[in-house]
């Protein structure tokens, strides 16, 4: 977050998948689409859903894009970038796996995860040098330079340019609120 996933979080995300997963239990629909993610991978290059399903520590991110209903956006074949929040940064809300999709609306969430979808492929050096991205959401984040690295808001940039077949996922250490 992240074939459900294919056509953008779009990103958010983006990214990113639906209305089903509102509920605290998932629907064979959208089992089907992970399923599909998870195979993709297996077939070689992997999506941004596949990056986010094959890292434990986007269990809150993945559980996101299911209940925001954005898995077929960010596993489609359109170019995206995404900054993905890690567990501990959802964590930091009071938000993990088990509580995400009933505590924020699909609307909500879709809000949230959008804001951390660009589209295009932006590796580290391009997104270092805007000064501001636009992000699928409509709203900017801005980029900045610190002692410590680059934050985008206030956020952290603690890991960068994760390829995948229709994007670049880059890690951050906090949710990013539009």
């Amino acid at each position: 977050m992240f074939r459900s996933l294919r056509s953008a979080v779009a990103v958010a995300a983006v990214a990113l998948v639906g209305a089903a997963c509102a509920a605290d239990a998932p629907t064979a629909a959208t089992s089907s689409r992970v399923a599909d993610a998870t195979a993709d991978a297996r077939r070689g290059t992997p999506s941004i859903v596949d990056i986010a399903l094959g890292n434990p520590d986007f269990s809150t991110l993945v559980a996101a894009v299911v209940a925001a209903d954005l898995v077929d956006a960010l596993s489609g074949n359109r170019q995206l970038t995404v900054f993905a929040p890690t567990n501990a940064a959802f964590a930091a809300l009071g938000l993990d796996d088990t509580n995400i999709g009933t505590a924020l609306t699909k609307e909500q969430l879709q809000s949230i995860l959008l804001y951390h979808v660009t589209p295009g492929r932006r590796v580290s050096p391009s997104v270092v040098r805007a000064p501001r991205i636009k992000m699928l959401s409509g709203g900017f984040t801005t980029i900045s330079r610190t002692a410590d690295g680059v934050q985008i808001n206030s956020a952290n940039i603690i890991g960068v340019d994760n390829k995948a077949r229709n994007g670049i996922v880059h890690v951050i250490d906090a949710v990013l609120l539009p």
